[in-house]
């Protein structure tokens, strides 16, 4: 398989100018938000890993391992449901992130209680930022499993201007 199309090629484009935006706004959350960064890297792997973006899934897996995240930890994200490693905390975000990644698979959306749930762990603010870096995972997810951007070449840092 290889990528179908280079969305940042030619940086004067529409796309690249939107990609910035998009950038910036995925900074805003990643940098400044009160949620822990540990929570944040395991919710935009596992919507990565549900969505099948190689290339995210390669990009969070190798951020959180760099930023100290032990490899039972990145290697049960997907199996949360049955793992003893996570808190109730990053559980409950777990939650809200398969779910609201999942929207179109469960017909109403995310339930009251994950919603409940995420509400125990999390200050207004907080649930404000993982709802906003959820829908921007999986916007980013989606761009690039349609241009089928693939995994395995990232290295932590390389990217140190961009949102990944």
């Amino acid at each position: 398989m290889t990528a179908r199309l280079n969305l940042f090629s030619n940086p004067t484009t529409t796309t690249a100018k939107a990609a910035g935006y998009f950038g910036k706004a995925s900074r805003t959350i990643l940098e400044e938000s009160a949620l822990p960064a540990a929570t944040q890297k395991l919710v935009v792997l596992r919507a990565s890993q549900i969505n099948g973006c190689g290339y995210a899934t390669d990009v969070w897996s190798k951020n959180a391992a760099h930023a100290g995240e032990s490899a039972t930890r990145i290697n049960l994200v997907a199996a949360w449901h049955e793992s003893t490693v996570f808190t109730d905390a990053e559980r409950a975000a777990l939650e809200l992130a398969e779910q609201g990644t999942r929207i179109a698979d469960a017909a109403g959306g995310v339930t009251d209680d994950a919603w409940a749930n995420a509400a125990q762990h999390y200050d207004e603010d907080q649930l404000s930022d993982l709802v906003m870096l959820i829908a921007l995972i999986n916007a980013t997810n989606r761009m690039g499993v349609i241009v089928r951007q693939r995994g395995g070449d990232y290295q932590p840092g390389m990217f140190v201007d961009t949102a990944h």
